[in-house]
């Protein structure tokens, strides 16, 4: 993590941990994903006020609000288990979040078809886990997010 930090902050995007908020300043990390609200609620005191901490697998709306209350950098809906039949649920949250709070709200994309529908239901960020089991490869995989994160500019 060490090294891999300052190559990612130096394109301007943040190195997140998933979970082991314990490591993330002697790591040089920004912060981490917190799954679940027990973790999010440990991890509070070693992140804030100085890195990044982000709410996810949140179990329910109400979780999702007593995460942001208490100083969640974002909440991100969705994760590897979610199944196909979930993903409308996703988007019914990202809607409801991007509402109801001005701290960004994230979606977990499983596959790049999720993409467009959580654009369209306003995420601020996408995690394309995906894209490390691509057949086509990671940079193919990141140019079709990219498009796909794309929407149809309006004819005025």
């Amino acid at each position: 993590v060490k090294a891999l930090a300052p190559i990612v902050q130096d394109q301007g995007a943040a190195l997140l941990l998933a979970g082991h908020a314990g490591l993330v300043a002697r790591s040089g990390a920004d912060g981490a994903h917190l799954s679940g609200m027990a973790d999010f609620t440990t991890a509070l005191e070693l992140l804030k006020p100085e890195r990044i901490a982000g709410a996810g697998s949140l179990a329910s709306r109400h979780d999702a609000m007593v995460a942001a209350e208490a100083g969640a950098d974002y909440l991100m809906f969705g994760d590897a288990g979610t199944t196909q039949r979930e993903v409308v649920t996703i988007a019914e949250q990202i809607i409801w979040c991007s509402e109801l709070f001005e701290l960004p709200c994230a979606a977990f994309a499983a596959n790049a078809e999720e993409i467009e529908l959580f654009v369209k239901a306003g995420a601020d960020f996408i995690a394309l886990d995906y894209i490390w089991s691509d057949a086509r490869g990671i940079a193919a995989a990141i140019s079709d997010a990219g498009q796909r994160a794309r929407l149809p500019e309006t004819v005025t």
